[in-house]
């Protein structure tokens, strides 16, 4: 299998080829792309312990590979994406530019990898935080039906970059204020943020509004009442979410933990009497999605509360390009 990583310089990019690795993806051909800068500087990246240099886009586009994930800004994928397609090249985008284009499948594989054919050469890969929220709550949606969703998410600075990292670990060692390049408006260490993304005219952030229309169209139910508010943490990595959901069926606590229990995905750690629940330190390098505090709200009828954690560079960008790829693979839907 020919391999194009587009991005592959970058944080996500990093961890896109630590996850190709772990899962033994049958890569006979690595090509790993990166901006021109990056080319002219005759950059390189280690892919099970070769070094290769990063090639250019147009250089990866005549090498005409079978799969290409990107790890690259929207920009980049709207010019570049039908670029690779029109070559025969299936591709994974990890960014926002094809999510909500009523023409490209939003695929948590967990969830509805069935969607996909072999005519569908661009493959939109979910916000993060989506994809850990619906990769639960999908089974218990099958059973009792969402009817209202309300989001706080907790989300780490790995979420913005590498330049919020250099802020962050910049800011806990007491860098001048003058020496840290910032990401942020304010500071990061000891503070939250509650501005994910940009702002927008209904004053919800663009990453809140992810959440709202990437859950509807995931879960095909556009029905879905759903509103969040998305918060910056100074926490490293891995995304927390507490989500109040509110079913059409009434439900009853052992159930919703079984169907928790036995979903794809997912890891329930849930035991209050021993402290046990989903951390971002125990999410680390995990592709699973872990959920706990589960609870039901006796402030409205048929409500819920759970506690979602997972590693957003793993399962929220990278795990889940490659288990696309893995289903393109096994079921035959691939030039």
């Amino acid at each position: 299998m020919k391999v194009a990583l587009v991005g592959a310089t970058g944080l996500v990019g990093q961890v896109m080829i630590q996850v190709l690795e772990e899962r033994n993806f049958p890569v006979s051909e690595f090509i790993p792309v990166a901006s021109d800068r990056s080319v002219a500087a005759g950059k390189e990246v280690t892919y099970k312990g070769k070094a290769y240099k990063v090639r250019s886009m147009q250089d990866a586009i005549n090498a005409s590979p079978q799969i290409a994930i990107f790890s690259a800004g929207g920009g980049t994928s709207k010019q570049w994406a039908p670029e690779f397609a029109k070559v025969g090249t299936t591709v994974i985008d990890n960014s926002s530019a094809w999510r909500m284009d009523p023409s490209k499948k939003l695929v948590v594989p967990e969830i509805n990898a069935n969607v996909l054919t072999r005519e569908d050469k661009i493959i939109a890969n979910p916000n993060c935080s989506t994809i850990q929220m619906v990769v639960a709550l999908s089974p218990l949606h099958d059973a009792f039906g969402v009817d209202r969703l309300v989001i706080s998410t907790y989300q780490s600075v790995t979420g913005t970059g590498v330049k919020a990292v250099r802020q962050y670990e910049a800011e806990a060692a007491n860098t001048p204020e003058g020496e840290v390049e910032k990401a942020y408006h304010y500071p990061i260490y000891d503070n939250c943020l509650p501005h994910c993304d940009i702002f927008l005219e209904n004053d919800y952030t663009k990453e809140e509004m992810k959440l709202v229309h990437e859950t509807r169209k995931i879960l095909g139910d556009n029905s879905l009442r759903i509103t969040a508010t998305a918060v910056r943490v100074p926490v490293r990595g891995g995304h927390s979410e507490s989500v109040n959901v509110s079913f059409k069926k009434d439900y009853e606590i052992q159930n919703v933990r079984g169907l928790l229990e036995n979903a794809a995905g997912v890891t329930v750690l849930d035991n209050p009497v021993q402290n046990q629940y989903p951390m971002p330190l125990a999410a680390s390098g995990k592709d699973d999605v872990f959920v706990g505090r589960i609870r039901r709200d006796d402030s409205a009828p048929n409500s819920l509360n759970l506690w979602i954690v997972s590693d957003n560079l793993r399962k929220g960008a990278a795990t889940n390009a490659v288990q696309i790829a893995e289903y393109l693979l096994k079921n035959d839907l691939l030039a």
